[in-house]
């Protein structure tokens, strides 16, 4: 992976350390999954009834189980696949493009005087990470 291309990661990394952000990465899936055996569980052992009672049951387990601990968003931008970490920078970089850096440290002291650039990254994180990976942001 190219080198800018970590270099904003990076950069979003400590942006998001110094904001405190923490995510959870929702899997609707496993919780939907749920449900259904257990309202079908359900109806087999108590007819209609149990049916209606495994389904809710399954509903309120599927539900909590739908959304994982919330992490540290640097944590889940290290542990994006190679793929994503391009399509989230390629976001950034259209705030970045004016920018001339030559490494990291640099990037950090240009974002970290520019509250404009601070806010439109910041943006572009949670909307990445929201609508992307259907975190909820913290």
């Amino acid at each position: 992976m190219s080198q800018r291309v970590e270099d904003v990661i990076q950069l979003l990394c400590h942006l998001s350390q110094m904001k405190g952000m923490k995510a959870a990465v929702k899997h609707y899936a496993r919780g939907a999954l749920l449900g259904i055996p257990t309202a079908l569980l359900g109806g087999l052992l108590g007819g209609p009834v149990g049916m209606a009672v495994g389904g809710a049951f399954g509903g309120l387990l599927g539900s909590r189980m739908s959304s994982g601990p919330f992490k540290p968003v640097p944590q889940i931008l290290w542990q994006l696949p190679p793929a994503e970490k391009k399509k989230l920078y390629n976001k950034a970089i259209v705030f970045l493009s004016h920018l001339d850096w030559t490494d990291i440290g640099e990037l950090t002291a240009l974002v970290m005087g520019n509250m404009y650039l601070q806010e439109n990254l910041t943006a572009v994180l949670i909307n990445y990470l929201s609508k992307e990976l259907g975190a909820m942001i913290q």
